[in-house]
């Protein structure tokens, strides 16, 4: 902890990773992205779990938002104030189209380190996490825990599977993903300080691909 109260996030994003690869192809993926995946039963109900738990009003952070939907749409609809960040500027430009209401910015999730957004009553981060190495995932929970208030909310989903930073095909692009053992995965968000309010597991595979499907873990996590 440094000298003003706020953590050293000095192993993170120093790892000399080259994440505008994954920018580009979210960016050539564009709204194909809600074609492939058009039944998010798990990441709607997690959603609305952090939509109707949080104060009316409260300031929540979307991190990786995409297109804005379902999440941005979702707690903008619940009359939240919502904050989005994407590296994709295509992405960008579909959520901003998708929730006018809401406030988009192009940014990597490190960036977050310095605070320049503030604070959240609540974070909504699906699927963003396990597009970085294992080793900087650690670093990332820690650093949204700081950027909640005292009893802030979490909604994170990951993919279950024992892997990092493997390369994988995805609607004709490459991208890197990282991802937990359920065990481990809630080992680590605990020591990140969050506290497991809730949990769910679903069996997912996208639309229109020969893909097997994947486990996709979602957590409901309160600030310690």
């Amino acid at each position: 902890m440094s000298a003003d109260g706020r953590r050293d996030y000095d192993g993170y994003a120093r790892l000399g990773l080259d994440r505008s690869g994954q920018a580009e192809a979210f960016d050539a993926i564009g709204d194909r992205y809600d074609e492939a995946f058009p039944h998010k039963d798990g990441q709607l109900a997690s959603g609305a779990w952090l939509a109707t738990t949080l104060p009316p009003g409260s300031r929540v952070l979307d991190v990786g938002c995409g297109t804005g939907l379902p999440t941005a749409r979702q707690l903008a609809d619940a009359g939240h104030e919502v904050v989005g960040i994407d590296l994709s500027p295509g992405m960008l430009d579909l959520a901003r189209a998708n929730v006018p209401e809401a406030a988009f910015h192009l940014g990597d999730l490190a960036g977050l380190r310095d605070g320049h957004l503030g604070t959240f009553d609540g974070i909504a981060a699906f699927f963003s996490l396990l597009m970085l190495p294992r080793a900087e995932i650690p670093y990332a929970l820690r650093m949204l825990h700081d950027l909640l208030r005292p009893g802030g909310l979490l909604a994170l989903s990951m993919v279950e599977a024992d892997v990092d930073d493997y390369a994988m095909p995805f609607l004709g692009n490459t991208i890197r993903v990282s991802g937990y053992l359920r065990d481990d995965l809630r080992q680590v968000v605990r020591d990140a300080g969050f506290d497991i309010a809730g949990e769910n597991a679903l069996a997912y595979a996208p639309a229109s691909t020969d893909v097997p499907p994947e486990i996709q873990i979602f957590l409901d996590l309160r600030r310690a």
